[in-house]
């Protein structure tokens, strides 16, 4: 398995490029459902490949998979703060076609509301992506520094 810092030093650069899609996805070809925040991580590296496929099926037919495996994640674990900041960051940058969009306001309430109790090190990671996210007012922002 992948170790979660490394993942999570890769994660908000695994979209620049095809080739930092993929090689952030193959980092999980072993990963199964029993660690529910790499399941999510890997949900969401499948969706992320898929946004440099070529054709429109297997883009769609590739996101379903991802947002299928976060799912499974966040259902497993509803309270895991990182599954929820993946599911949101997923969930903002996807084009509003595939419809998966509608956990935003639950993902971010929960978020700001159990942001404190984290560790130091997740605390500055959900940091870096609440400080750059749409999703979030420059209000709430605030209350995360």
């Amino acid at each position: 398995s992948p170790s979660i810092t490394e993942i999570r030093k890769e994660y908000p650069n695994a979209a620049i490029s095809s080739n930092s899609a993929t090689a952030f996805a193959s980092k999980f070809t072993n990963v199964s459902s029993e660690n529910k925040v790499l399941l999510a991580y890997k949900g969401a590296s499948i969706i992320i490949v898929a946004k440099f496929r070529k054709k429109a099926s297997e883009k769609v037919n590739a996101f379903k998979e991802g947002a299928k495996l976060i799912e499974q994640a966040v259902n497993a674990d509803p309270e895991s703060i990182e599954i929820r900041l993946i599911r949101i960051s997923i969930q903002e940058n996807a084009p509003g076609i595939v419809k998966y969009k509608k956990n935003i306001l639950d993902d971010k309430n929960l978020i700001l509301k159990y942001y404190k109790v984290q560790s130091t090190v997740l605390r500055e990671y959900i940091k870096s992506f609440v400080l750059q996210s749409k999703s979030f007012s420059d209000q709430e922002k605030q209350s995360l520094k």
